[in-house]
Parts: C-alpha cells; structure tokens; sequence
C-alpha cells in the first residue's frame, strides 16, 4: 500500500493522502482518506477508487440517480489508475460496491403507501408515487437506513388537462 500511495502523491502532488479509519474523498481539505497498515487488494481498490472521485473533482449531487452515477465513473477512474501500477481491480467487487448504491436508490423510491417504485422530483427533495400520489422525503444521507416520511407533505391529486395525452 506505501508503494502504491508514494506513487500516486508523486504522480499527482497537489492531492494529499491522508492515514484515517476508512477510505474517502474529502473535497473540502482535497485529501485522499485510507485505512493504514492496509494489505487486503480491497484496500489498494477501494484507496485508487477514491483517488478517482479527487480527480475527477466530485464535490457532491443533487438527484440520487447522479450519486450511482458519480459512483460509477470513480471505478471507471480508478481501472485507468491501476492499469500503470500493474493492479487489476477485480470487476465482482465494483458491482458489488455499484450494487449497495443500487439498493439505497431501490429503498428510497418505494412508495411508503402502496409500494410502487416511483422517481424522486426535479426539486430533488421529494419523492412522487405516479399509482396513488403519495409525495414523501427521504433522508440526504447515503450512510443510514433508507427512511421514507410523509408527515407534514400534503398528499397531491393528480389532475389531467384536456390537452394531456394519453
């Protein structure tokens, strides 16, 4: 893992990596987190992943679906900073991580009322069921059980105009 983090700070020195308790891209401190004393391939991944999101310079999303999107193209990233350090990313392992992303964005479009799988709105903030109209919000956080709340959303009637097509 030394060789390896002692080669990417050279090859891009305005990023700092930084030993912590977990791997992350700080945007903010533009720092590259990982876990010390790393020797699982997972760790060489998962630190060549983060350094993908530094250097495609994610700083965050609005809409869920653009998270899953962020996401894949940081794996994308980190197959073309492996290829020089002679690491091969095992593909299994990104779709298993793509795949936690993909439950989240699943847990959070199922309509609280009737179960149907809706889309979030272009406010970003809410959720609309197109079967019973339900309107809801789910928590911004990607890290926690995916809560769906209507208290407090009024519910919305759906109204067609002459003009609609069908």
């Amino acid at each position: 893992m030394e060789a390896i983090i002692n080669s990417l700070q050279a090859t891009f020195p305005t990023l700092r990596f930084t030993a912590g308790l977990t791997f992350y891209w700080s945007p903010e401190t533009n720092e590259v987190f990982y876990k010390a004393q790393s020797r699982k391939p997972q760790h060489i991944w998962s630190l060549l992943h983060e350094t993908g999101h530094a250097l495609l310079e994610h700083q965050s999303y609005r809409a869920d679906v653009e998270l899953l999107k962020l996401e894949v193209a940081a794996w994308e990233k980190a197959k073309d900073l492996a290829k020089p350090l002679k690491v091969e990313i095992d593909e299994d392992h990104i779709q298993d991580c793509l795949d936690t992303y993909r439950d989240w964005l699943y847990r959070r479009s199922i309509c609280p009322t009737c179960t149907t799988k809706c889309l979030q709105q272009a406010d970003m903030a809410h959720y609309r069921c197109f079967n019973c109209h339900t309107v809801w919000r789910v928590t911004p956080s990607r890290f926690c059980r995916a809560y769906r709340s209507t208290k407090n959303i009024k519910r919305q009637s759906l109204v067609f105009h002459s003009t609609d097509s069908f």
